[in-house]
């Protein structure tokens, strides 16, 4: 397997000719790097102005590993070859580093970059990235990988103290200013000599890990994206910072607003966050939303992308993103549902409170239904991620989680009416599946006898990280030391539990039976919030493509389309015809859901019909990769009409035999029963309603208002609007 890593963007503020000059003490050995023995210069040229500066180096480590294994392995000492390109005129430097010593067992190649900021000429950058592959070592393949990942993020820990450390060193010496190198205008313009630049370090590379000579040297600078003085944080609701996908993740930002992570886990964020911009062109979630699912599944890059799309596609087919502004809190609710929020804890957390024992959630549940109290859940999920990043703001350091306080006094079995249980089993795990990492602290308070039967039913539906965060106190133990006042003011004690502040929760009661509502009453408005969606799912089957129909009277009129593919990988095409295919029945496969949208299937283009005769393809068939988020318009030459497809991708066999390959084998059977599910949303507009540009799809109701900051530009809308020729 092969483990890679991309940091961050390194901010140095300093000139980078000074940077340089730093950078050239630390050969060809440095005390702060204990490993790196020294360094040889194996070749060194320069053009005749001085401009570029190719210097080739063989450096040599003395990796901290096992005696034993450096026995077996039969070497003392590891071997990098290093090439440096130095640009005066463009002032940048460019590294390329790569293992010699069992270079044929292991593969360890690292890319690092110092630059000119792109906003302040003052400045320098810099970012870096490596690959380790291990195609075999005596059979020791995991702990070398072990031992290269500690010592790779140890070594870029001290990168940016190596510079910062000759900095000083050159200052002490009595140089603060190198001056930048022009060209002689005496002199006639030489032609320079030709040096390959290094590709841009991707924003989607990697985790990797063992220490290339220069990783230790070169500071483990990092891929960001760098805020003005006194503009908003990226990811700002105020202020959405507007991106393209070479956005980098400044380390600084990242320490500001997201905490301190290891090397590992920025290179995870920078890796996933990359990936979505590539998927989910548009608008993407904000980093600190994507760091929650990254903790949520300690940092496994795979794991926390397969629920992170599942919560988005999730969000989108239900218009979460704008439950706050749409979403109207029935009357029995403000009245009888005893939560609220109130002020924040010592670490400065918004702080929930819910006087559980005094609420009556059968009352609730029996005028309201389960949906609308998951609903007002929700609503209230939301607001605590905007307290959050209010917070952020306020305190002056990373806050993404909130502190919960549940008051059970008055708990009975009332409590335990089985609809009412089932209705907070699915509230847990809708919260769970969604908002991971959101809860920092839970104060259960009062807790009576009743409390372990309660505590028996929910626990298996908690995560064990969830459950590791709750403290809980039976009678008036929370009065006493270790109680509520080491985690929230005195000030700030609510009146009902000893304090002093008075808290606006309701304090609930029973609600009128007159306010409950029939079984019927209650499963007709479930079904109405279940499907009060504009997205429509759809089952795709190898054989049985899922087709939509969409008649046009005027032709240059503009179809437009929005769809996530949620599972599987689909060939997406556009087809028109001159007369109306025969409908057939739909094939419903499942039931509707807030968790577990259903889906369909209907075919339309009958077998008969023959390409270029009955029906011709008006577009590029387009492949999408599961995860994938896609928005497009189409502008129509001819009225008639128009079939949307989405059809199975099948993997190609093997150019030189008819067998299929064992890639394509293993990737089939990841598809089961050959089965794709999309999710889609399409409308149809006049010309002269279509508004901007065709890449812009305004008209679209998707995107991730409260989750995310705006990320495209005209130039690299996901949009990939098609218009017909």
């Amino acid at each position: 397997m092969v483990q890679k890593y991309q940091s961050p963007v390194r901010v140095y503020k300093q000139p980078f000719e000074l940077v340089m000059a730093a950078y050239e003490r630390r050969f060809p050995t440095c005390p702060l790097i204990p490993m790196f023995v020294g360094s040889d210069v194996l070749s060194e040229d320069q053009s005749e102005d001085g401009c570029m500066h190719n210097v080739e180096r063989r450096c040599k480590l003395d990796v901290d590993a096992p005696r034993l294994l450096k026995r077996i392995a039969g070497v003392d000492y590891v071997y990098f070859n290093q090439k440096n390109s130095l640009n005066r005129l463009q002032r940048t430097l460019h590294i390329v580093s790569h293992n010699e010593t069992f270079s044929n067992r292991v593969i360890i190649s690292e890319e690092c970059c110092y630059s000119v900021h792109p906003e302040n000429e003052e400045w320098t950058c810099f970012e870096q990235s490596a690959s380790l592959d291990i195609k075999s070592f005596f059979g020791f393949e995991s702990t070398v990988e072990k031992i290269a990942m500690k010592q790779y993020a140890t070594s870029i820990k001290k990168g940016k103290e190596i510079i910062e450390y000759y900095l000083n060193q050159l200052e002490e010496d009595g140089i603060s200013h190198v001056p930048r190198w022009c060209p002689d205008p005496s002199s006639p313009v030489k032609p320079l000599t030709p040096v390959v630049r290094l590709p841009e370090l991707p924003v989607t590379p990697a985790i990797s890990i063992t220490a290339p000579a220069e990783s230790a040297s070169t500071p483990p600078d990092s891929l960001a994206l760098v805020c003005k003085e006194g503009t908003s944080p990226p990811g700002s609701l105020n202020e959405p910072t507007v991106g393209t996908p070479d956005d980098k993740l400044d380390a600084d930002y990242i320490k500001r607003y997201l905490g301190d992570l290891t090397p590992l886990q920025e290179s995870c964020l920078i890796r996933l966050r990359g990936w979505l911009q590539e998927t989910h062109k548009g608008k993407i979630p904000k980093d600190e939303h994507i760091l929650r699912f990254l903790r949520a599944r300690d940092f496994n890059m795979e794991k926390a992308r397969e629920i992170l799309c599942q919560s988005l596609t999730w969000r989108k087919q239900h218009q979460v993103d704008y439950l706050l502004e749409t979403w109207s809190c029935p009357q029995v609710l403000h009245d009888y549902y005893t939560g609220g929020w109130h002020h924040h804890d010592k670490d400065g957390r918004p702080l929930y409170i819910l006087r559980l024992g005094q609420m009556d959630t059968k009352g609730l549940v029996r005028a309201l239904g389960e949906e609308s109290l998951l609903r007002h859940v929700l609503s209230i999920n939301e607001e605590g991620l905007r307290r959050c990043e209010e917070n952020t703001k306020v305190f002056g350091r990373p806050i993404s989680c909130w502190t919960c306080l549940v008051d059970l006094e008055g708990l009975n079995m009332r409590h335990l009416w089985r609809p009412g249980v089932k209705a907070l089993l699915r509230i847990i795990e809708v919260v769970e599946a969604n908002y991971p990492e959101t809860l920092g602290r839970l104060l259960i308070l009062r807790a009576p006898r009743v409390f372990p039967v309660l505590w028996t039913l929910v626990s298996p539906f908690i995560d064990e990280n969830t459950r590791k965060k709750f403290l809980i106190y039976a009678g008036n133990d929370y009065q006493g030391p270790g109680g509520l006042v080491d985690y929230i003011d005195k000030e700030i004690i609510p009146d009902f539990l000893g304090g002093e502040c008075m808290c606006e929760v309701p304090e609930g009661g029973l609600v009128p039976k007159s306010l409950y509502r029939t079984p019927e009453e209650l499963e007709n408005e479930d079904i109405r919030l279940w499907t009060e969606t504009i997205y429509q799912s759809a089952s795709v089957f190898k054989g049985a493509p899922h087709e939509l129909l969409i008649e046009i009277l005027d032709a240059s009129s503009v179809i437009t389309w929005d769809f996530d593919v949620c599972k599987g990988d689909v060939v997406f095409n556009i087809y028109h015809s001159k007369r109306a295919p025969q409908q057939p029945r739909k094939d419903q496969q499942a039931g509707h859901g807030i968790t577990s949208p259903g889906g369909n299937n209907v075919q339309l283009i009958d077998k008969s019909w023959m390409l270029g005769q009955d029906y011709s393809m008006v577009e590029s068939s387009l492949t999408c990769k599961e995860g994938e988020s896609v928005q497009g318009s189409h502008v129509t030459r001819w009225p008639g009409f128009y079939i949307l497809q989405w059809r199975f991708h099948s993997m190609p066999a093997c150019a030189a035999t008819n067998l299929p390959r064992m890639d394509d084998v293993l990737a089939s059977l990841q598809v089961s029963s050959y089965k794709c599910k999309v999710m889609y949303y399409t409308e149809v507009l006049g010309s002269e309603d279509f508004r901007g540009s065709m890449t812009s799809l305004e008209s679209s109701h998707s995107g991730f208002s409260q989750l995310s900051a705006a990320t495209t530009s005209s130039s690299q809308s996901q949009s990939s609007s098609m218009i017909s020729r």
